[in-house]
Parts: C-alpha cells; structure tokens; sequence
C-alpha cells in the first residue's frame, strides 16, 4: 500500500461531534465516530444546535439513551455560577407515572406527563436574585446539549411547591424552581431555523450606546 492511500483509509475514519444523525454512536460522554469519505467529513457545529433550538412540548415515545442524558446533565453541571457556588442540583425523572403527577405543579406544564425525562432545577429558598441568573445558564447549557443530541426540551415554571416537595422528596430548605422537559420532537425534528420568530437583529442590537 503506497503512502498515499494510507493517507486516505486515516483520513477517512474521522472522529467528529455529530449526535443528530441517526447512524452515530456514543463514545466516552464526548465523541463520535463516523466513517466518511474523504471530503465528505460531517460536524456538528455550535452554532447549528444554537440555531437548532426551539421548544418542543410535544414529544414521540423513544426514551433518551441514559448515555445521552447523562451528557445533558454534565452540561448543566458544567454551567457558570456566581462566584462559582453552584446553587443548584438536579432531580431527574423518567417514571410515567411520577412524571404524570409532576405535571401538575403548574397549569403550563402539562407537557412534562408525556416527555422522555423531565430535570427538576432544585435550590435553595434564599430568594437570591444571582440564582435565577444561575439557573438559567444551567438551563441554556442543558437545552443546547439536548439539541447537540436531537432532543428537544421545553421549560415550565413550578406554583405548587407542597406538591413538588411531596413527589421529589426535597427538604424543607430546598424549592422546586423550574422543570425541564426532554424528549425526542413528534413533529418535525430538530434542524436549523433559517428564519427565527425574534425582533430584527438592528432593533436589538446597540453598538457603544443606546
């Protein structure tokens, strides 16, 4: 074999992220291996799953790999906090039926009776204004990983926090804050939105001032 086509048979096995195609598998929490032809090589770009992103509150029936859900959580451990103090855990659930109930704990979230896995954002009940900011970057974090993957993930707020205690079996100290949904979309799966529902780029963005 000359150099050249040694060159080609390394060069064709290439180890990308690329977690929305169906044919990949999971290595090690962190890569994927493909064998693709020579200028063919496919990734999957950050930018792609921020773009990718959306709410989905409707969900098919495939449960999440327990590879890819712990990848999920990884990012939102891995998420930045204020002063680095992590006021956070995190309570999964992938029980029908205690997902079911959890849905409960706010008229907006009915969709987590029928996700794959729904993440409870737990802190504490200081009141601190820093840990909303905190928990959103968690959160963020979580969605985007969640979309590296092809899952699609949709938020709900929590009113009934006796209940939210009763069913996760949380201490006196510690409050329910947000959930957050995951599952594979019913509809159309996760791809690029060319043309996002937001204000124009001109009108949000100021440049040295208002």
């Amino acid at each position: 074999m000359n150099h050249d086509s040694l060159m080609q048979r390394v060069i064709a096995t290439v180890v990308v992220r690329q977690p929305m195609t169906a044919d990949s598998s999971s290595l090690d929490h962190g890569h994927r291996v493909f064998l693709t032809p020579v200028g063919k090589t496919r990734h999957m770009e950050t930018w792609d799953a921020i773009r990718a992103r959306r709410n989905v509150r409707a969900y098919d029936h495939r449960p999440i790999r327990a590879a890819d859900l712990d990848r999920v959580l990884e990012a939102g451990r891995r998420a930045p906090s204020s002063r680095n103090r992590q006021r956070w855990d995190f309570v999964v659930c992938t029980d029908r039926d205690q997902l079911r109930q959890l849905a409960e704990v706010w008229r907006g979230a009915g969709h987590v009776a029928d996700s794959a896995a729904t993440v409870g954002l737990v802190t504490d009940a200081s009141g601190d204004w820093s840990v909303a900011y905190d928990l959103g970057q968690a959160t963020m974090s979580m969605m985007l990983a969640a979309a590296d993957l092809g899952i699609g993930s949709g938020h709900a707020a929590v009113h009934d926090q006796a209940l939210a205690h009763r069913l996760l079996g949380l201490p006196d100290d510690r409050q329910l804050a947000w959930l957050i949904a995951f599952g594979y979309p019913a509809g159309r799966p996760l791809r690029p939105v060319e043309q996002p529902d937001r204000r124009p780029f001109d009108d949000v963005v100021h440049r040295g001032g208002w």
